[in-house]
């Protein structure tokens, strides 16, 4: 199966930088403007089915391109909860002083929300389950960076920590072929 993956475009300012999981937040002006290019790009393409996160900032991100008539909006293409600490940056949470970073395992487990096993099961249960199952060659999804790593840490056999260090740009688009 072709798989195009996209990242949904940059969210509004305030929510930059921060671990947003199930916030219902928007795109900036920015990332609007990389929707509408990125739907250019999407539009060229035929794909046999369309799945998106059902947040904002994933439909906000397919709302310009064709496809959007065949989405089907899923949570399980959502980003990890993080519980109380959405919409928190890094700093934000390390100045509540609750919580001491010491290294990346150690951090993804001691912040809230939906547990890291939880989330990669989803993932893998998605991809590997479920879109298979429908027998498509070719399928588009617009989702979220984590949801995007935590694929590539399975397709590529490397640890959490490596796959979270891969850069994926807002709006950007990673092809791949899987099982």
């Amino acid at each position: 199966m072709k798989l195009t993956l996209v990242r949904h475009g940059e969210v509004e300012e305030r929510y930059q930088n921060c671990y947003n999981g199930h916030n219902k937040i928007g795109l900036s002006k920015k990332g609007d403007m990389q929707a509408k290019e990125l739907a250019k790009k999407l539009d060229i393409l035929e794909f046999d089915a369309v799945f998106c996160s059902d947040l904002p900032r994933a439909k906000e991100t397919l709302k310009h391109s064709l496809h959007v008539e065949n989405a089907i909006f899923t949570d399980k293409l959502r980003e990890k909860s993080w519980g109380v600490h959405e919409g928190l940056s890094f700093d934000e949470i390390i100045a509540q002083g609750e919580i001491e970073y010491i290294n990346f395992l150690q951090w993804i487990g001691s912040l809230d929300g939906e547990q890291y096993k939880e989330y990669i099961k989803r993932v893998e249960e998605f991809f590997f389950e479920f879109l298979p199952s429908l027998k498509k060659e070719s399928v588009l999804v617009i989702t979220h960076a984590g949801v995007i790593r935590v694929l590539l840490s399975i397709i590529n056999n490397i640890t959490l920590e490596e796959a979270f260090a891969i850069k994926v740009e807002n709006g950007s688009l990673t092809m791949l072929d899987i099982l």
